[in-house]
This record gives structure tokens, sequence and C-alpha cells, in this order.
């Protein structure tokens, strides 16, 4: 499958945008997939070749939350060990299953993060008591965020941020950049598996991750200057926009 230069230029920006808004509040893949199956690709493929962007912006955030120390990997290897393994699994199952009844009860759990933060206005404001040690949220939730983001995936920022923030008692700087080092590690299982199987569009995937790039870095720049000051009213935001899409997709405002 060949596309033209402007077709790819439009997945450029797209790209661009949606690594922006994913490296502060999550969600970019509403923008990045829609976007690749418009022009036609199967969607097997559109979901492979979105991996393989989405990979290079989560790198690109991740790296720059390593340089500036606000992740310790040290601390979180067993945590993105559980989330890899998790993430492989849920890449293979969604090669095998009807995810119909999942994609109608989604929209529920999204809107309920974007409520939560919304009414919980001090909520991730500085760090908070710890509630599960790393080994344990390794073992009790990490293999579930990362099988939820190759299984299916929108919205898997927010959820990881938001149990960062509960669970591990992160301030929402913080929890942001853990979860964008998480789902650099969910994004790399799920590439390497869509890969093996041949689902991945190399030109339009490295267009769209040199922009994924560019935008996933100057959103990891605006989390660590601007902090909660941007990060909740965009979590919400787009917890809004993302429950309104997938409703919309579904048919909830057909006549």
């Amino acid at each position: 499958m060949e596309l033209g230069v402007d077709i790819l230029a439009i997945l450029f920006v797209v790209a661009f945008i949606a690594a922006f808004i994913d490296a502060i509040a999550g969600g970019g893949g509403l923008l990045t997939i829609p976007a690749l199956l418009m022009t036609g690709m199967p969607p097997a493929m559109a979901l492979g070749t979105n991996k393989l962007q989405a990979m290079g912006g989560a790198f690109s955030a991740s790296l720059y939350f390593l340089r500036k120390r606000a992740v310790n990997l040290r601390q979180v290897w067993f945590i993105l060990l559980c989330v890899f393994i998790g993430s492989a699994l849920g890449t293979i199952l969604i090669q095998l299953l009807d995810v119909a009844v999942f994609k109608k009860i989604l929209p529920f759990l999204i809107l309920a993060i974007g409520l939560y933060f919304l009414f919980t206005p001090k909520l991730g404001d500085e760090d908070r008591q710890q509630r599960l040690t790393y080994g344990v949220f390794g073992v009790a939730l990490s293999p579930f965020l990362g099988f939820y983001d190759g299984f299916f995936g929108p919205g898997t920022g927010s959820i990881m941020s938001l149990a960062c923030v509960t669970l591990l008692g992160f301030n929402l700087a913080k929890a942001t950049a853990h979860a964008k080092v998480m789902n650099f590690t969910s994004n790399l299982a799920s590439f390497l598996l869509f890969l093996a199987g041949g689902q991945i569009l190399w030109s339009a995937g490295i267009v769209m991750m040199i922009g994924s790039i560019l935008g996933a870095n100057w959103g990891a720049k605006m989390v660590m200057t601007k902090g909660k000051t941007l990060i909740r009213p965009m979590v919400v935001v787009m917890s809004f926009l993302m429950t309104a899409k997938m409703a919309y997709d579904q048919g909830w405002f057909s006549i």
C-alpha cells in the first residue's frame, strides 16, 4: 500500500498534535487511529502502524522525563516488566476476540476519570501517602494497565496517571511522567507483536513517528514547567472529548 506525499504530510501533523496532547493528558490515539483508517488501510494495519508512531512519541517524552529525573527506573522496573507482559497478552487477544461489548463500557470508564479529576480539585497537587508498594502495584495492577493498552488503548495515559496518583501517591506531574514511561513500555510490547504479524505500514509509521517525537517532546516540557495548571484541565477536557467521540462512534447520538 502506497500513500501520497499530501496524505503523509497530513499524518505528520496529526501525529504531532496527538503526541503533544498524549504527553500531557492521554487520548492521542483518538486522533491518529481514525486518521490512519481514513487512508483506507485495514484495521489491523492501522493499529500496528499507530503503535509504531505512538512508541516514538512515548519514547521521546519518556527520555525527557528520565533526563529530568522525574522517574527512577530502579524503583519501577518491576512495574514496567508487568506492563510489558500485560500489553503483549492484550495485543495477542485483540486479534482473536470481538471487542464490541468492551467498547460499549469504555465511554463510562473514561467519563468517570474526567469527572473524578474535575470534582477533586486538590487531587495530585502534591505527593500523598502511598497506598501500595511498587511490588504490589506491579503484581495487582500493572498487567491490567498493559493489557488494556495492548487490547484496545484509548485513554491509557489518563488511566495510568490516575492509578499513579491514587495508589502510588504521586503528584500530577510525577504521575504523568511515570504514566508516559509505562505507556512506552506497553507500546513497545504491542509494536513487536504487530511487527511479527507484518501489520506495519512503514512509510506512514515512520513519518508519523517523527511528528510524534517532536510533539511529545514539547508536551513533556510543558508538563515539567506548567505542571498541575495544565495537566488537570487537559485530562478533564480530553476525558470528555474521548467519551463523546466513542459514544458518537457507537451511534448514541443518532436519531
